[in-house]
């Protein structure tokens, strides 16, 4: 994912009116666009954890501009990492498809909840801004409910119009190293389902060299 951060790629053209460039993250689930077409996201994001479902359907009802204007505003919302991880990054894995530094960890709590972390410069907007939409719609879920994100999800928020494919290349890549982080945590312990639990704490980063 070539990110050598102009951007130049999906231009951005900010709405006349500054008024009318609201967040795709903005309006209510039950508000859409007036020129937006009728909602069949429940079809399309049946897969996805409730939070994760509305902003996708928000992007997709949302014109090409606020797309672009949303993406970059989820990158800003995007929490530094916590001490811990500044102190000690070998716990953090590089997603080498993004060829600006992005680094990721993830931790199953015991209650087999998730905790995302991401790190990304800020010369890198649009990474940035798809790492902050995994963590506004992943934080704190199940383990098996981030493991059942499809992995062409972004496809449904229509990223491709405003993202080169080098770039969709390096989300893909993004996503696929966290689930493969969830799934190894939470891999030793099975709930009363027989599923494989989640209940080591640990945090998870690259494999054993």
């Amino acid at each position: 994912m070539n990110e050598n951060e102009n951007e130049t790629d999906a231009p951005v053209n900010p709405p006349a009116n500054p008024a009318d460039a609201t967040p795709a993250d903005a309006p209510p689930a039950d508000a859409p666009p007036a020129d937006a077409p009728p909602s069949d996201t429940a079809a399309d994001s049946s897969d996805l954890p409730p939070r994760l479902a509305r902003i996708v359907d928000r992007f997709r009802r949302s014109p090409r501009e606020l797309r672009v204007q949303a993406l970059l505003q989820y990158g800003r919302k995007l929490p530094p990492l916590p001490e811990e991880l500044t102190a000690d990054r070998s716990v953090l894995e590089q997603v080498h498809e993004c060829q600006t530094p992005f680094f990721l960890a993830s931790r199953v709590d015991g209650d087999g909840r998730v905790h995302l972390f991401f790190d990304a410069p800020l010369e890198s907007p649009t990474v940035r801004g798809f790492a902050g939409i995994l963590r506004e719609g992943l934080e704190g879920e199940s383990w098996q409910a981030v493991l059942r994100v499809p992995a062409d999800f972004y496809g449904i928020m229509r990223l491709e119009e405003v993202v080169s494919p080098l770039r969709l290349r390096g989300m893909g890549a993004i996503l696929a190293r966290l689930q493969r982080q969830v799934r190894e945590a939470s891999a030793g312990l099975r709930d009363a389902s027989g599923e494989p639990g989640a209940g080591d704490p640990s945090m998870s980063g690259p494999p054993p060299g």
